[in-house]
């Protein structure tokens, strides 16, 4: 197999903190960008202060978890000679990714119009809760700020109970990831047109594209939709169940896979019963279904459920805590159970990259910096500075 990376020889400048910005750039980099992560000299990315502490070192494990692979810079961005030496910087760069409140790369000086009078290619993209515009773009927000506006936790927990955040971060998450797609789609037309480009990625905006059908079933039907638990609002049956020991999941997206399920299960007839005749009616009449199917797999393990319905391969899966899914071995061979590159701790464990081509071997570096480990090299390589001007600016506590 070939190692290759189709990112190598695109440089970023990663200005961004804790999730959205620095998952964004993280996948940049797994991808084979070269990431200088700017951070504030003595204090750097708020995250580096955050739960859990990695064994025998004062990292953190969340900060290392989404800034593998980066150099670590300090600059102070407050004042005008930082502002002007990461100005510098980003001439030589294709890409800055920055998650700040609207307005703050200004008050740095170093807005879309400065960057771009600098560097007519070079390509900003802001990640913020609100967007660059609209009369929220100044509102402090958060991830679970953007799950509640954006209506994911008023469809998400079970029938009746309280709102729930979903248990990933998924509006950071779902930014950062759109952030990825916008720079990729700006550094192709860049290709054609030689400009650089400003990405507007907003959470919000996010979280209402990953509504799926809800807004759809909303103008069709007149009805709000509601948290209905594991269940698939359109697809029956497709949920969890509880088996003897433990909770597994199944789901029958077609007519063919539905007869399979009933004869793997032992419950044959359910397929000539009026009420579940067809996918519409079943999920129609989901709540019979339920209590049927609930009764009948709570009288064996869930490993004798699962062993019947892969034998007849339908689409299921024990519900695994997070301990199981770090033992699984097919992801261990995909390369997505990875030992992080830590130097005091090697039992750290970081999720590997998803994004894989075929034929293609390119396992993510999964060291993530110290604060400003890499600011003298990287001054000395881009820009030619020599010691004593590296010194000279930390005297004037620059970097």
């Amino acid at each position: 197999m070939i190692e290759q990376k189709p990112l190598r020889g695109i440089r970023v400048i990663d200005l961004s903190r804790v999730l959205a910005g620095p998952f964004c750039a993280m996948n940049l980099a797994d991808l084979g960008a070269e990431v200088i992560k700017v951070e504030m000299p003595g204090r750097g990315d708020d995250s580096r202060g955050y739960a859990p502490r990695i064994p025998n070192s004062d990292d953190s494990g969340y900060y290392y978890s989404v800034n593998r692979g980066k150099q670590s810079v300090t600059i102070d961005l407050r004042k005008a000679a930082g502002a002007e030496l990461m100005l510098d910087l980003a001439r030589h760069c294709d890409v800055v990714v920055e998650n700040f409140s609207p307005g703050t790369m200004e008050r740095f000086g170093l807005g879309w119009e400065r960057l771009r009078a600098a560097h007519p290619r070079v390509i900003l993209c802001s990640i913020s809760g609100f967007g660059q515009t609209g009369p929220m773009a100044a509102a402090p927000a958060y991830d679970i700020v953007a799950q509640a506006l954006g209506g994911t936790m008023s469809i998400t927990g079970q029938p009746g109970g309280e709102p729930t955040r979903c248990g990933v971060s998924i509006g950071d998450l779902a930014a950062a990831l759109y952030g990825v797609i916008a720079i990729l789609a700006a550094l192709r037309e860049r290709d054609l047109s030689g400009a650089g480009r400003h990405l507007d990625i907003a959470m919000l905006d996010c979280q209402v594209a990953w509504l799926e059908d809800a807004l759809a079933r909303y103008s069709a039907t007149g009805m709000v939709p509601q948290p209905i638990g594991s269940r698939h609002p359109s697809i029956t049956p497709f949920q969890h169940f509880r088996a003897a020991d433990g909770y597994f999941v199944a789901g029958c997206g077609n007519e063919s896979i539905w007869g399979r399920f009933c004869d793997a299960i032992g419950r044959g007839e359910l397929k000539d019963d009026a009420r579940f005749a067809a996918n519409q009616i079943r999920t129609a009449n989901h709540a019979a279904l339920d209590s049927i199917l609930q009764a009948h797999f709570g009288a064996h393990p869930r490993d004798h459920w699962l062993a019947r319905l892969e034998a007849a391969n339908v689409p299921c899966a024990p519900i695994a805590t997070v301990a199981e899914v770090a033992r699984n071995p097919h992801l261990e061979q995909r390369e997505m159970i990875l030992r992080a590159g830590h130097p005091a701790f090697d039992g750290l464990i970081v999720p590997g990259s998803p994004l894989k081509t075929a034929g293609v071997s390119a396992r993510p570096d999964t060291h993530a910096p110290a604060l400003g480990e890499h600011t003298e090299a990287v001054l000395a390589r881009i820009l030619g500075y020599d010691a004593a001007r590296i010194a000279e600016l930390r005297a004037q506590q620059i970097i």
